[in-house]
């Protein structure tokens, strides 16, 4: 996903949030901290060397599957996977088949990809993946590498949705939200479809005051 190389500025030229800003700050470290105590026992074993060494490799299918999708979306040539072993290139194309496959069938039309966005209303930016045309209508589309579906990706998409409408009035999302998901070990396509996301919405606006009291009481200490 492409991000400013400064960050996200208002009219004023003052710098504001990005929509993934604001939801990691508030987002669960179980996971993170569960995953860590793991990877610490691995190591301990002989099993890695570097913190990041079994993330890396099991996210290796899933992110190449990714990449092609993208370098398809934006008609550029697929990217050369034949450094890798073959079972993680089996997987990655498998993968990539399966999306291309369920593309063609939804009739899936990108119309923009990756487009950054500035709300002046709610001072934050962000970049969605893509603004697609599905079943003859606009929708917000996006692309993930991971073995779930979690809720801040829907808190992501809701603000996508309000950034993009804020910024196009006359061109409102009515087709939903379309969510790609591709699993990290082997790349296994799951498309996720919600018709509307207002809880999510209402929980990034809190987030986002949230952002800016903690700001302030940083400040403080």
């Amino acid at each position: 996903m492409a991000h400013p190389r400064g960050g996200y500025k208002n009219k004023s030229g003052q710098k504001i949030p990005g929509v993934t800003t604001i939801i990691g700050r508030f987002k669960d470290s179980g996971g993170l901290m569960y995953w860590a105590f793991e990877q610490g026992k691995a190591a301990e074993r002989g099993e890695i060397e570097k913190l990041y060494d079994k993330r890396d490799e099991a996210a290796v299918a899933g992110t190449i599957a990714h990449s092609m999708v993208e370098a398809t979306i934006r008609r550029d040539p697929l990217p050369d996977i034949s450094m890798h072993p073959e079972n993680i290139q089996k997987h990655a194309l498998q993968g990539y088949e399966n999306y291309l496959r369920w593309s063609q069938n939804s009739k899936i039309e990108v119309i923009y990809q990756e487009i950054q966005l500035v709300s002046e209303k709610h001072q934050f930016g962000g970049c969605p993946d893509a603004i697609i045309i599905a079943d003859g209508k606009l929708a917000v589309g996006d692309w993930k590498t991971s073995d779930s579906v979690y809720p801040d990706y829907l808190i992501q998409l809701s603000a996508y949705k309000k950034l993009w409408e804020e910024n196009f009035p006359d061109q409102p999302i009515t087709g939903g939200f379309h969510l790609c998901r591709f699993g990290k070990k082997h790349a296994d396509f799951a498309h996720f479809f919600w018709h509307e996301l207002d809880d999510a919405w209402e929980l990034f606006l809190l987030y986002r005051r949230a952002y800016d009291l903690y700001g302030k009481l940083k400040k403080r200490v």
